[in-house]
């Protein structure tokens, strides 16, 4: 079985090139640099010179694969209409073949306890743009199409992920962790190599599924900036902030750190086996 998998390099996609090469499974990937193109053959990848822009090299690299996981985002302007033209040209080139989509839990805004994929949507400015996307992509299912969208809870674990990059970096430089809030919201944390796990899985997911990537970690932010001002070398110190000084300090993105939010990864257990074994997510954000 091979695989094209876009995202090349990035965070996520180079766990998830371990974790399909782990299974032995080969795996081309899109690199749309020499730097890249290294990081990836490094991991057991064949590269695929190209970036999302390039729809004609996704859909002859997705025509030569037996399925594709679409991991890459172009966050440059024109977000949405980037990743719309790439998952048409992917979902072309594979035809009947899975193609898994990566979406975001972040589009339930707000969830009332622990909630599941059906949960109503409400996503925060910085994600609305995927409701669309994502209707398109499954729609592929009712003329022959194998859509399945993976929707990660915020990826943390090597290092890497968001929360190092907006709490952290900025800790270590400040002194202080900074605090979207007063704390009491939760996030639905996943580890970077359990949500990989769930990519390879949702290749054999039924056409049409959707799955929470959600390890079952739903901390409340006090405790994860406290453990990540560990990681910054500023232990406990931490600058709470109002939604309005976080979106100055972040941009938009801030508001999706203020989400309240719960999810169950319960389907994705029930249905393709999906079983997390990063459990210790405090501990680890605080080892940094």
């Amino acid at each position: 079985m091979q695989i094209f998998i876009t995202g090349g390099s990035g965070y996520i996609c180079r766990s998830t090139i371990r974790a399909l090469t782990g299974h032995g499974i080969a795996v081309t990937a899109l690199a749309r640099s020499e730097h890249a193109a290294r990081t990836v053959s490094d991991l057991g990848a064949t590269p695929v010179a190209g970036a999302l822009t390039d729809t004609d090299v996704l859909r002859e690299a997705a025509g030569r694969a037996d399925g594709v996981i679409h991991l890459g985002v172009d966050y440059a302007e024109g977000t949405a209409d980037v990743d719309r033209a790439a998952a048409e040209a992917l979902q072309d080139g594979v035809g009947s073949g899975p193609y898994v989509h990566t979406g975001g839990v972040w589009v339930y805004g707000d969830t009332d306890g622990v909630a599941d994929e059906d949960a109503p949507l409400s996503p925060p400015r910085i994600t609305a743009w995927r409701l669309e996307n994502e209707k398109r992509v499954l729609a592929r299912a009712a003329t022959g199409g194998h859509p399945v969208v993976v929707m990660p809870g915020l990826v943390y674990g090597r290092s890497g992920g968001l929360a190092q990059s907006f709490f952290v970096e900025p800790g270590r430089t400040a002194g202080a962790v900074p605090c979207v809030g007063d704390g009491t919201n939760h996030w639905a944390l996943v580890h970077v190599d359990d949500i990989a796990e769930l990519y390879v899985l949702a290749l054999n997911a039924p056409a049409g599924s959707v799955y929470a990537g959600a390890g079952g970690q739903n901390p409340p932010l006090a405790d994860i900036t406290r453990a990540l001002s560990h990681a910054a070398g500023c232990p406990d110190r931490i600058a709470s902030l109002t939604i309005e000084e976080a979106v100055r300090r972040m941009g938009p993105i801030a508001e999706a750190f203020a989400l309240d939010q719960q999810l169950s990864g319960a389907r994705a257990h029930r249905e393709l086996g999906w079983t997390p074994t990063r459990l210790e997510a405090l501990t680890e954000l605080a080892q940094g």
